[in-house]
């Protein structure tokens, strides 16, 4: 079963509810938005735009971001991020009950919350070693990945409870005043932070000097070209997300075999669902050693499952063979993070973690892209099992063209006392 033992720190316990909170409040406006856009615009094309209109600011803040999580006092970067996108979606809430409908809008908002997003993110993992021992960050990811996911689960099947209730227009204002309102338990965890200053290395070991600016990004890419290990965790969740994303497709697959109504929930839940179990049957994830294989394995997993749902035509099956896709996927979660967290330096984690959120953030949102506009191209069929099977297929070739990544064993770590 899940190792709660990081739950007995008490910084930690903290952010780990305020996280959960904001995450169950988050996909509200995660289905609310992809649905208001379809209503709006009737076209998967937009839908999938909405994921191209999040992926500018999240290269551009997310890299920023991580720089000054190295710089700055990340529980301060943190509250900036925060009320950043709250703002944006108490405006998303604003503009639902005037009744824009304006699909430009609803891109623009998006991009703004994705800023947010960005910048909060690289210095919201970063701190998760300062707080508790090295050898529980295992343990510490996979409980925040759990409690996102159980928000995954619970905020869309929420969200398509509403739907089906109310009509859209009026399902949408409530799902946003609901993540705004949840948000506020994030501000209050975060607010109870202890400072988290930056770590400055030892002048024998790096003659760098901290920057925010593009000297300091540019030192942290470097240091990620130099690493395979780090270099390819990053292709291979890219691979996965740009390739085997298909919540683009969620709103007419929804509309089109079952009706609409709640089986949009079910859709957008999916996934969660079996990333929740899949992290309160993680207890075995903190004794596998060979990390780099079994993140391997997890896309693999991933790509096929994905494909298969395609092919369904219950929704009870396509929910079913989305849940294992996303067991699979909260394993090599866990996994990338773990690496990049361990294997980083503190002065340049923040600078990672940034490009870390550019990809397990942009991927999707590429993915959005690619599966929308395959979709109005080809079928939404051949675009939601096609890139299924690619992403399983291009995995297994990334793992097999660099042994680094395979091979890759996490040192053992004495840890420490806080």
């Amino acid at each position: 079963m899940i190792d709660t033992r990081p739950l007995s720190v008490a910084t930690f316990r903290r952010t780990w509810i305020g996280n959960g909170a904001s995450y169950f409040g988050f996909q509200f406006t995660a289905v609310a938005v992809p649905v208001q856009m379809f209503a709006i615009t009737d076209s998967p094309t937009w839908v999938g735009l909405l994921g191209v209109a999040g992926l500018v600011p999240l290269l551009i803040f997310g890299l920023w971001g991580g720089a000054a999580a190295d710089v700055v006092d990340r529980r301060k970067l943190l509250l900036a991020g925060s009320v950043v996108t709250w703002l944006t979606t108490v405006v998303l809430l604003v503009q639902a009950v005037a009744g824009v409908r304006s699909p430009h809008l609803l891109l623009a908002l998006t991009a703004i919350q994705a800023g947010g997003f960005a910048v909060s993110s690289p210095a919201r993992q970063a701190i998760v070693p300062r707080i508790v021992p090295e050898p529980l960050v295992p343990a510490a990811n996979t409980l925040n990945y759990t409690a996102s996911t159980a928000g995954g689960v619970l905020g869309p099947l929420a969200a398509g409870v509403i739907m089906g209730i109310w009509s859209t227009g009026t399902g949408v204002e409530v799902a946003y005043a609901l993540d705004a309102l949840l948000f506020t338990v994030t501000f209050w965890a975060t607010w109870k932070l202890p400072d988290i200053a930056p770590v400055v290395p030892d002048a024998s070991a790096t003659a760098e000097k901290p920057s925010v600016g593009l000297r300091g990004i540019a030192t942290g890419l470097k240091f990620l070209v130099t690493q395979p290990v780090l270099l390819l965790s990053f292709a291979v969740d890219l691979v996965a997300m740009v390739f085997a994303m298909p919540r683009a497709l969620f709103p007419a697959v929804a509309q089109e075999q079952f009706g609409g109504g709640s089986a949009v929930g079910w859709l957008y839940s999916a996934i969660a669902i079996g990333a929740m179990i899949g992290g309160l049957t993680s207890g075995w994830i903190g004794r596998v050693r060979r990390q780099g294989l079994a993140l391997i394995a997890a896309v693999v997993v991933w790509g096929l499952a994905i494909g298969l749902s395609g092919l369904a035509t219950s929704l009870w099956l396509m929910v079913l063979l989305l849940a294992l896709a996303g067991m699979a996927d909260l394993v090599s979660a866990v996994y990338r993070q773990t690496i990049m967290q361990t294997f980083a330096p503190d002065h340049l984690r923040g600078r990672l973690q940034g490009v870390f959120t550019v990809v397990v953030a942009g991927g999707p949102r590429l993915g959005d892209l690619r599966a929308g506009a395959t979709a109005d191209l080809t079928s939404v069929t051949t675009s939601w099992v096609g890139g299924g099977l690619v992403a399983a297929g291009l995995a297994v070739v990334l793992g097999l063209s660099s042994p680094a990544l395979i091979r890759y064993r996490p040192e053992r770590g004495e840890g420490d006392d806080r």
